[in-house]
């Protein structure tokens, strides 16, 4: 499936540049009008191979040609942000679209040929602790006082191997505060100019984003801060600290003034799950501070976070229908990685195909940043010769990979789990819960020890699941497995 896939997005490549009578891709991208018709001809084209696909439900097909519609105008209205950044603009031509999204992928070819199957094609790494806030309820349990990090050396051979082995040019970095970031004099903008062939995602909390850091930043050219909101004004300082809110708008004005695109991450919590997404909201981020791009990270309790701030499922259900409605109607580029499962086949954890794993401060590998159980730590890893590719066979990665193709990967359309429900550690906590006590993956904190011992919580993550599944299995059965016409004889 691997090889079709490169195959076609060769294909396509060598389409734009014969229709356009071989100019370069960068140049043709940088002509406005050109890129108008490139838009066009581009869509059009995964359409055609989206819904000529018939290996999963028509309405999955049609979830993921709206979201990489609006992937596409996000990277219109990213060069439009960088007229003034040829730097930026190159990166996003050379590092982003052409060797993320279209180029054949030699690497990854290998490593199908050599395991029989695809690589992950990204790592999340969260290279140092440490944090000049102190949010509520952070997954990661970050502060002031927490001086952990990876070595430059372990943090500049795990992006080559990435990249070496896997084929892997997408990165994203997490926190603690990544600009924090120091070891031997190297930075997180030392990574990113070392490595111009990878693109890379920054989440920040924005608040050392000075002019002369988003210089530092669009100098290096391939790298998008992703900035940490809650809402608007008085839900930022709320959870993040008073002012944080005046310093992120600061920093956006930086970033737009250097020709940086950049996007908002935002955490939903029962308490701001009605303001996100809102018109006023969406109309204050992406018009008027022109954010290009958004993700919505669903409160866990795990680290510092309580169980009573996760969002309830007539929230979920109201958040699912607001994204879709954003990302067809508006055509805003906006994923939520819960419920928007159906647009990435599911749960993308546990080094899957189509997938990735996380890599924490102190060397510890898990599933996803949401999984606090670690299977390696990197660091023993390298000490002992071994490579990435010795961590992807790991029992605990193994088994989740495997209900990944046993919830619906490998089954038929008609037979597939729900993948607007699609994260075993979130909404199949019991299973999840087995998987961990059979695999015996290393818990990475005191709460993710203490949560495998503390049986209330385990009764309701469960609980919690079921009441998902009576709200949004009605919808996977009738609106994505039921053909069209079925479902509108039954409205």
């Amino acid at each position: 499936m691997a090889k079709t896939k490169s195959s076609k997005q060769k294909n396509l490549l060598d389409e734009i540049l014969i229709i356009f009578k071989g100019k370069s891709l960068e140049l043709l991208i940088s002509n406005r009008v050109i890129r108008k018709r490139l838009i066009r001809f581009v869509d059009k084209k995964i359409y055609q191979s989206l819904l000529e696909n018939k290996n999963y439900p028509k309405k999955v097909q049609e979830d993921k040609y709206y979201m990489a519609r609006s992937i596409i105008l996000a990277l219109n209205k990213a060069f439009e942000g960088a007229e003034k950044a040829p730097v930026v603009r190159k990166a996003l031509v050379n590092s982003l679209i052409q060797n993320i999204f279209l180029n054949r992928n030699l690497q990854a070819e290998k490593f199908k040929k050599d395991f029989g199957r695809n690589p992950p094609v990204f790592l999340t790494i969260s290279p140092g602790k440490f944090c000049n806030l102190h949010c509520i309820g952070c997954y990661a349990n970050s502060s002031s006082v927490s001086s952990e990090k990876l070595d430059w050396d372990v943090l500049d051979r795990i992006v080559m191997e990435k990249t070496n082995l896997w084929g892997s040019r997408f990165t994203v970095i997490s926190g603690g505060e990544p600009l924090l970031y120091k070891s031997h004099g190297k930075t997180i903008i030392d990574l990113a100019k070392k490595y111009p062939d990878n693109y890379f995602l920054m989440y920040t909390n924005s608040t050392l984003v000075d002019e002369e850091m988003a210089k530092k930043i669009a100098e290096a050219g391939n790298i998008t801060p992703a900035i940490s909101i809650e809402g608007l004004g008085k839900e930022t300082d709320e959870r993040r600290g008073k002012g944080v809110h005046q310093k992120i708008l600061k920093a956006m004005e930086n970033l737009r003034n250097a020709g940086v695109p950049f996007g908002v991450s935002f955490t939903a919590t029962k308490n701001n799950a009605h303001l996100l997404m809102n018109d006023e909201f969406i109309d204050f981020w992406f018009n008027k501070q022109g954010a290009v791009y958004g993700w919505i990270f669903q409160l866990m309790p795990i680290g510092r976070a309580s169980f009573d701030l996760m969002v309830t499922p007539q929230q979920r259900l109201e958040m699912f229908r607001r994204t879709q409605y954003l990302i067809k109607d508006r055509k805003i580029f906006i994923a939520d990685f819960w419920n928007c499962g159906s647009v990435a086949n599911g749960c993308i954890s546990a080094g899957c195909e189509n997938g990735y794993l996380y890599i924490e401060w102190d060397g510890n590998i898990t599933p996803c940043v949401f999984n606090p159980y670690a299977v390696a730590n990197i660091n023993e890893v390298y000490k002992n010769g071994g490579t990435l590719n010795d961590i992807l066979d790991k029992p605990f990665l193994q088994r989740i990979r495997r209900w990944q193709d046993d919830y619906a990967l490998k089954q038929k359309p008609e037979d597939m789990g729900n993948w607007i429900m699609p994260c075993p550690i979130r909404d199949h906590y019991k299973e999840m819960r087995q998987f961990i006590e059979e695999d015996k993956p290393q818990p990475i904190d005191s709460a993710a020890e203490q949560a495998l011992h503390d049986e209330e919580y385990k009764k309701k993550m469960i609980n919690y699941d079921k009441s998902l599944a009576e709200v949004f299995d009605p919808i996977w059965e009738n609106e994505y497995k039921k053909p069209k016409k079925d479902r509108e004889s039954h409205s």
